[in-house]
Formats: structure tokens, sequence, C-alpha cells
């Protein structure tokens, strides 16, 4: 039976393009779980691996998408019969695996999980790899003993994504969450996501720069990296942690040591993609309880597979505020 793809090929001069393509069930990967999609997400990743950038796609024909959510449609694994909703985030898939713009997907059973309760496959795609990511930093934080009583977090990137899902949890869980964004004309939305302030990008780094800064900030949750990253680091609060996410502003980090032995300032990698089932599950959980999804909704585009190249362009020049989502059925 024939489904929809977004095909992405490379020719012979190194151009990347991407077209609607019909195709037959052969041309699915290998993988023992067959999902019906219904929703995918857009994301950064997405946008470098639709347009060629960063190298993460290595062999063409292509099917891009790093998160879907759907119905299982046949399964050679026993822990999914069809029918079964399902979400996949990470594990490679839309990079190395073809992922979820795509009608229908293969996939193996080990990268899904079930449907959250009280989630719609929509509902799944609006939260995504940025969602889960967002709920993945602030568990760790949690863990390295930022509580709503220890201070202000700070999220960079507020609107992005990952950053306006941050702020919505955070505000959701009790916390003083701050952002910070290089679009001041989102800072009435974030505000209206549970934002207690809202800074802007090139104030934040007018400000003089100084090896150890004025001590504000009890956590971190960064979704930019260079520069922005470097200078939060410092203003960080003794005993304070960071949660670095992205790496949309670069991938230099020019830091020094005072924050780490003079504050006890942790600095934590957060990563989505090599997540154990548990974690995910885990976090899931918590998103589902949590997360304000009738607030957060005049962020939510919805696009379909046509739409998705110049999504991707878009997205990677910072001109993407909140979720996009794909609709596939």
């Amino acid at each position: 039976m024939s489904f929809q793809a977004l095909v992405t090929t490379k020719d012979d001069s190194g151009k990347v393009s991407s077209s609607v393509e019909t195709l037959g069930e052969e041309r699915l990967p290998e993988g023992n779980v067959t999902v019906d999609v219904d929703w995918a997400g857009l994301n950064f990743k997405d946008g470098l691996c639709l347009t060629g950038a960063g190298g993460l796609v290595r062999t063409y024909p292509h099917v891009a998408g790093i998160d879907f959510a759907g119905r299982v449609r046949e399964s050679e694994d026993e822990r999914y019969k069809t029918g079964d909703e399902v979400v996949l985030t990470g594990w490679r898939v839309g990079e190395a695996h073809w992922g979820g713009y795509a009608q229908r997907a293969r996939v193996n059973a080990d990268w899904l999980v079930p449907l959250p309760e009280g989630l719609t496959t929509r509902d799944a795609m609006i939260v995504g790899t940025a969602g889960l990511t967002a709920m993945l930093a602030i568990n760790r934080l949690e863990t390295l003993g930022v509580t709503p009583q220890s201070g202000e977090v700070l999220v960079t990137g507020a609107a992005g994504g990952v950053g306006s899902i941050a702020i919505s949890l955070l505000a959701r869980l009790g916390y003083q969450a701050v952002a910070l964004s290089g679009r001041p004309e989102h800072a009435e939305t974030l505000k209206g996501l549970g934002a207690s302030d809202v800074l802007a990008r090139d104030d934040f780094l007018a400000q003089p720069d100084k090896p150890l800064e004025s001590a504000r900030w009890a956590g971190l949750i960064d979704n930019v990296g260079g520069a922005i990253l470097s200078k939060a680091l410092k203003q960080i609060k003794y005993g304070g942690a960071a949660a670095s996410i992205g790496n949309a502003g670069g991938i230099g980090l020019d830091t020094n040591v005072l924050p780490f032995i003079l504050r006890g300032v942790t600095l934590s990698g957060i990563d989505s993609v090599m997540q154990p089932f548990a974690n995910r599950t885990a976090a899931w959980a918590r998103i589902a309880k949590t997360f304000d999804l009738a607030a957060y909704g005049d962020l939510v585009t919805e696009i379909g597979l046509a739409d998705l190249p110049d999504a991707a362009k878009r997205i990677l020049a910072g001109q993407v505020r909140g979720r996009t989502i794909v609709t596939l059925q």
C-alpha cells in the first residue's frame, strides 16, 4: 500500500532538495514496528537535515523528521500491537534512519514509547522533542538542587520550541522563570506563558563582561550556547546549575574556572537522543500532568509536507516561534 513522504535528495553537485513523493511499502527501512504517522514536528535539527547543513544525513534519498506520533500498523514486537498509539523522539531517527516526514514509518520497537495518558498524538507533537528536552533539563536541575525556593531560572532562546515550553513548565511547577530572547516582539507572549520577566538578548550581551559577574540565577536552561552561555554562567548563584541543551548561537564556549571553583556552579549537558526508556517515560508522564496545552495554543503552527522545505529555512534563521507541527493523515 502506497503512502506519501517528503523525500530529500542530493545531486551530483551537492545540492540538497526535498519534494513530496508517493512510495511503496518496500521503500521503508528495516524495523520491527510499522507506524501510521498522524503528526510530526519541526525542530532545529530537522532544518539541518532538510537543507543539508551540518552533515547529519549521510545517505540519500532520505526521509527526515526526528519526532513523530501515530498508531501502530504492524508489530513484530510483543510490547506493541496494532492500534497502539506511540511517540518517537531521538535515536537518530530522521538523521541516520528514515523519520517522520511520511505517512508511514518503520522503526525499532526500542525507540518507541506509549502515548502518555491524557495526550492525543497531536498534543504529543506540540510537545515533541522540544518539550521532552525541556522536561529533562528541569528534572536535571532539580536533581542538582535547584528548587522554586532557590531563586530565578534563566531560559535562553526563550521564543523557540524548547525555550517557550521550558518557560511554561517552570511556571507551572512554581519556578520564577526569566526569558531571554532576541525577539522582543514576543515578550508579551512569553509573559503569558508564565515568564516573570523578559530580557532582550542585545541588552544582556551589552553588559560589561567580567570573569565573574553579579550573581542572579539559581538555574539556567540554555538553548543557545556561544556567547550567551558563556556570559550566563558567570551570573549563576552559589551552588546553582546550568543545563546546556542547544547550540543555535554556536558551539564555542569562552569561559573560565571561577564560576565553578568559587561558586560551585554545575554545567550539565542534556541529550534527548539516547535517553533510556525509563527516563523518557517518566519525563512524558510529568509533561502530561504539567504542561498547559491550552495556554500554548497560540504558539502552534500547523503545516503540510510540502511546506517543510521553506519552514526548514525559517527555523535555521531563527524565524520560527513556538512549535510547528506537520499533519500527515
